[in-house]
């Protein structure tokens, strides 16, 4: 049975069945207190159920006080985006969860909440309405503020897009052409998540195009296709962090899940990184504590440039790939292109996860040397390989990550370690 899933990445469940109008009440209403400017923007994706979420959540802030200025349906790095204008936001999205499924993204003062910011929204308590706020239908400046950090295009690259039916309908393909690039929409009929599908459309257009992007329904999840090859989630990261180092930055802070050879990119070029647990928030928590200019995960191909928006941002990563020298793109490929990550799940119920993952430890002692626990169990196996096993935030399953620059060293490290989480789960049960 499917349970709410409730994490700092967001609130998130099947509409209807274990999430309901009720909740979407309570954790608004728990929302509003954290709000100090007493003004949020309010934006959803294209779920069915979407339109309803979203009136419920804005009648439960407009009770306690808030003005609401309503971006109607928009990507979630555009409510990001208008956020930092008007003070907090909040998004009526489940990412790439399936359909069925939706949920709430908070924003505060342009981030996500923290833990303890997190832990007010999900306690239970009794409100007393105050004086109502007022709503405001808004629209939003992100493609001409995008345009001016990413700059213009002289070479007018041939782009391919694929919106999948999502919220970066408009505004992807506004921003690539903006910045002078020749494009072509498709919104073919996939799943939510484009790091999940085969993206056979985009695929064959790819091969006439100079590259093609495809978004998740929200449009902060981007995956790039070159040359008729859909390239791995770290790909798109490393292209992001190319253009930050471009720009100048040198201190980036990137998931614990994050392929080695991002890492090695930005050493190689002069950098620093710093690592933290997996998540978006988690991320960009750490980027404001260790004052880092840019990042990200690369499991989600997640780039994060905090002066622009604190949140992964696949349409401002697209416009900065776009800018880029076709020469660079490929030689970027080439070289994540020398690791083999391989990702892998196994379904499990969320109150066994702990339990497990303890179990899992155990069996590790005098397997590995270097073991890291800031996020799920970590096990480095030299400089080029390494194993991660960590419950996930948003599903019952407890994912398994595992990175060589030797193929058949990554499979067998992945083997292995997938029979010991199976053992721990049967023991557990």
């Amino acid at each position: 049975m499917v349970q709410l899933k409730k994490s700092i990445s967001g609130i998130r469940g099947i509409f209807g069945d274990d999430l309901t109008l009720k909740d979407i009440l309570q954790f608004c209403s728990n929302f509003a207190p954290l709000i100090k400017s007493k003004k949020c923007v309010v934006g959803n994706d294209t779920r069915p159920s979407g339109e309803i979420v979203r009136e419920t959540a804005i009648a439960a802030l407009l009770e306690h006080g808030i003005d609401v200025y309503n971006l109607g349906m928009v990507p979630t790095p555009v409510v990001f985006r208008e956020a930092r204008r008007y003070g907090a936001g909040l998004i009526i999205t489940s990412s790439h969860n399936p359909l069925e499924w939706n949920g709430l993204k908070f924003i505060i003062e342009g981030r996500g909440p923290n833990e303890k910011e997190f832990e007010k929204i999900l306690r239970e308590k009794k409100h007393s309405p105050g004086k109502i706020g007022a709503e405001h239908m808004i629209s939003s400046k992100y493609v001409q503020e995008a345009t001016k950090i990413i700059g213009n295009v002289k070479q007018r690259p041939k782009i391919a897009i694929d919106v999948g039916g999502g919220a970066a309908l408009d505004v992807a393909p506004n921003l690539l052409r903006a910045i002078g690039c020749q494009v072509k929409v498709i919104n073919s009929k996939r799943g939510p998540d484009p790091t999940a599908d085969h993206l056979t459309q985009l695929v064959g257009m790819s091969k006439k195009a100079d590259i093609g992007f495809a978004f998740d329904l929200d449009g902060d999840r981007l995956v790039v296709v070159k040359d008729g090859k859909k390239q791995s989630p770290d790909t798109t990261l490393a292209l992001g962090v190319s253009k930050a180092l471009d720009l100048g930055y040198k201190r980036f802070c990137l998931s614990i899940d994050t392929s080695i050879s991002v890492e090695k990119y930005i050493l190689d070029n002069g950098g620093m990184v710093i690592r933290s647990k997996v998540g978006e928030a988690n991320v960009i928590d750490m980027m404001l504590k260790k004052k880092c200019q840019a990042g990200g995960e690369g499991s989600s191909g997640g780039f994060i440039l905090p002066e622009f928006n604190m949140c992964r941002d696949g349409i401002l990563t697209s416009g900065f790939i776009a800018a880029m020298d076709v020469r660079k793109v490929d030689e970027i490929i080439r070289f994540v292109s020398r690791y083999f990550q391989l990702r892998a799940k196994i379904g499990i119920a969320s109150n066994l996860h702990e339990k497990i993952l303890e179990k899992f430890q155990k069996k590790l002692k005098g397997r590995f040397s270097d073991i890291i626990a800031i996020d799920g169990i970590k096990v480095v196996v030299d400089e080029d390989t390494w194993g991660l096993v960590r419950k996930s935030n948003t599903e019952d399953i407890v994912r398994i990550s595992v990175e060589s620059n030797d193929l058949q060293k990554a499979k067998t490290i992945q083997k292995d370690i997938t029979a010991l989480v199976k053992e721990s789960h049967d023991q557990t049960r």
